[in-house]
């Protein structure tokens, strides 16, 4: 038995469930444990591929100060000890954290429990709780440090990829939980595509779904030059669509980006921790298969945009996203692993 541990975000849970399903191919058992707070009960309460589920109390501790700090650490110890009695019942003899604060009990759970622990870290700057954990994990996946490990994307990604030629989407990615200041871009820039015939796809978040409907609606926008929705389990083929992405730099949603072949413009979250968003993509940027404009008092100048969109060669950047990211991450992951488990014994 195997567990998999961590969430929070749709970016730490996707690899969650990529690296999930290439275990069960397998057919070796796996538990997911994560946190009643975030996206975790959403995307794997029903998901018959793990053998059980729990769904922890579990809070995050970086943002916290003081006596709440005091708390947050006290409530993961506590679950800690929940977690090292799950691995008891269950046999556990792996522990993989793909991070996020709910991966926390379970991770230091398989430390005092000397269970082999091991941490996919989705960004370029490592987080705070796996600089803690890295040096107690039996290896540590990064599609960033050597030795480099392509991200777990699904496959789905790979095979909805096509060449781009010509603008005539755009796709707006703000993230499964939307954000507003690349809604109020999608919204200024709305009329001036629309006159372009370009159509827009845009992912907004479930809270300003019903605003933002009603906005478009007031431009004269109709099903042929809008796709708005908050969250799909078939993003793929919304990528698969588009042109080009106007879009958060998270590193799942970068390397799916990738794996489709899609052409972006970075928006970084300013707010990210150590402004992990930036440094995910400035590889690509460096490579002239990106580009980044930055946000600025929650505004994005359209302008910068505009003239962005009009210097980005489709074609060339397209056919150079392909050579960045390869099929087949999430197996070369668990082979590790599961090598290193037996050898181990």
């Amino acid at each position: 038995m195997i567990v998999i541990c961590g969430g929070g975000t749709g970016g730490h849970l996707a690899i969650a469930k990529t690296l999930n399903e290439e275990i069960a191919s397998r057919d070796i058992k796996t538990i997911f444990i994560g946190s009643t707070n975030g996206q975790d009960r959403q995307w794997f309460e029903n998901d018959q591929n793990f053998s059980s589920k729990f769904f922890l109390p579990s809070q995050g501790v970086v943002n916290k100060k003081g006596f709440n700090k005091l708390i947050s650490l006290f409530n993961i110890v506590k679950l800690a000890f929940k977690c090292r009695q799950i691995f008891k019942d269950n046999k556990v003899k792996a522990v993989i954290s793909v991070g996020g604060y709910s991966a926390a009990p379970a991770a230091f759970a398989a430390i005092i429990s000397n269970i082999p622990l091991f941490i996919h870290e989705q960004n370029s700057i490592v987080g705070n709780l796996n600089k803690i954990l890295k040096p107690f994990a039996k290896e540590f996946f990064s599609s960033y440090d050597e030795p480099k490990f392509d991200y777990p994307v699904a496959d789905k990604f790979f095979d909805t990829s096509r060449e781009r030629k010509e603008l005539r989407t755009i796709i707006f990615l703000g993230g499964s939980q939307g954000a507003s200041a690349i809604n109020s871009l999608a919204l200024n820039l709305a009329m001036i595509l629309k006159e372009k015939n370009i159509k827009i796809i845009h992912q907004c978040g479930k809270n300003s779904l019903d605003n933002l409907r009603e906005e478009y609606k007031k431009l004269g926008f109709t099903d042929k030059t809008l796709e708005l929705f908050d969250f799909s389990k078939e993003i793929e083929l919304k990528m698969k669509e588009a042109d080009l992405a106007i879009s958060r730099a998270g590193a799942g949603t970068l390397w799916e980006l990738c794996a489709n072949n899609l052409p972006a413009i970075f928006i970084p979250y300013p707010y990210a921790a150590n402004n992990h968003q930036m440094y995910n993509a400035k590889f690509l940027v460096d490579q002239n298969l990106a580009k980044f404009c930055f946000q600025k008092d929650n505004k994005i100048d359209k302008n910068e945009i505009l003239q962005l969109i009009e210097s980005i060669n489709l074609r060339e950047v397209s056919l150079n996203l392909k050579h960045q990211i390869y099929k087949n991450s999430a197996k070369k992951i668990i082979d590790e692993i599961l090598f290193k488990i037996t050898s181990l014994r």
